[in-house]
């Protein structure tokens, strides 16, 4: 095992699948001279060379679409966006196109590409550059949603996304890019799909993804010190939801809270309420509770940004709730 950065653990994945693999390359705004945005193509171009380490002009839609030609021609692209909020421009590509290639073409044509790039709130940066897309990409069929919270899940789940013959979106945050965290040695996959239990706990089931699981985390500690344990899931894949982890986990603690970065209409967290109740009604004590960012665009001043997202505080309340616990 050793410490990496979550931008390094990144660079790492997409760099072995590079030399593993010559139809895989990386294209997008400032990834090759400038060695990324946030720094995650550092040195790539120097090893790689400008045919597969590639800048593009400021035209979402545009290098979108040209990499939806090459991965029809058998070449696999990792699509680096700036930020999903400038992806929004990319959408017709992304949905109308490498989403629906597959069914329109009767079989003929994958399109085996990554759209990667930093997503949901980092900062001041106000409503136009807040947006979390989650739910928003997880509604399309035929889309893959993969949401990583810490490194060695990154780098496990970017090289399966490379690898697989379905376009994949791959959410990341700016606010992650300098974690540090432990990778195992040598090479190693993390399934698509497949959700991990991060904490063993008895009385509720926290489920959460991305950035925001870390006040999970922070709010399970405070919770175990009145002695309530939580059991916390990463789901890591949006799309497809591991929905036995999260319903196994709950028929076992009775109780269960959702806590995610996007809005709460047609969210994640309604999704999953809804295949809780399905599948485990007869064995809950309580509602479904969720923890979302408030259903307004996002703020620029510090005290609503605060207000809106979830945060320690929210959680263990909503836990409290669920436990009847004043």
């Amino acid at each position: 095992m050793r410490e990496v950065q979550f931008r390094e653990a990144l660079n790492e994945a997409m760099s072995e699948e590079m030399r593993a693999d010559k139809s895989v390359f990386l294209m997008g705004e400032e990834v090759a001279e400038y060695n990324g945005a946030y720094k995650v193509s550092q040195g790539m171009l120097a090893e790689f060379g400008p045919e597969r380490v590639i800048d593009t002009p400021i035209a979402e839609l545009g290098f979108a679409g040209i990499a939806v030609g090459a991965s029809m021609n058998g070449l696999r692209p990792i699509v680096e966006f700036m930020t999903w909020n400038f992806a929004i421009l990319a959408a017709d590509q992304i949905i109308n196109s490498a989403a629906k290639m597959l069914q329109m073409s009767g079989g003929q044509y994958h399109c085996p590409i990554v759209f990667r790039g930093g997503n949901g709130t980092a900062g001041q940066l106000a409503a136009t550059h807040s947006q979390s897309f989650e739910a928003f990409y997880a509604h399309v069929p035929g889309l893959k949603v993969i949401t990583p919270s810490n490194p060695a899940d990154a780098k496990g789940l970017l090289k399966s996304a490379i690898r697989d013959n379905d376009p994949v979106v791959f959410l990341e945050s700016e606010k992650m890019y300098g974690d540090k965290g432990m990778i195992p040695d040598g090479e190693y996959l993390i399934p698509i799909g497949k959700a991990d239990i991060k904490r063993k706990g008895t009385d509720v089931t926290i489920v959460s993804f991305g950035k925001i699981i870390k006040e999970a985390y922070a709010a399970a500690d405070e919770l175990a010190k009145e002695g309530i344990e939580c059991e916390i899931i990463d789901l890591r894949t949006i799309r497809p939801i591991d929905y036995d982890t999260v319903i196994a986990s709950v028929k076992k603690t009775n109780r269960c809270v959702v806590v995610e970065e996007s809005w709460p209409v047609a969210s994640i967290s309604s999704e999953l309420a809804y295949w809780i109740q399905r599948y485990a009604f007869d064995f809950l004590d309580a509602p479904v509770y969720r923890v979302t960012q408030s259903d307004t665009p996002f703020a620029f001043a510090k005290p609503l940004i605060e207000e809106a997202l979830p945060n320690v505080k929210r959680i263990m309340d909503a836990v409290k709730s669920s436990m009847y616990v004043a």
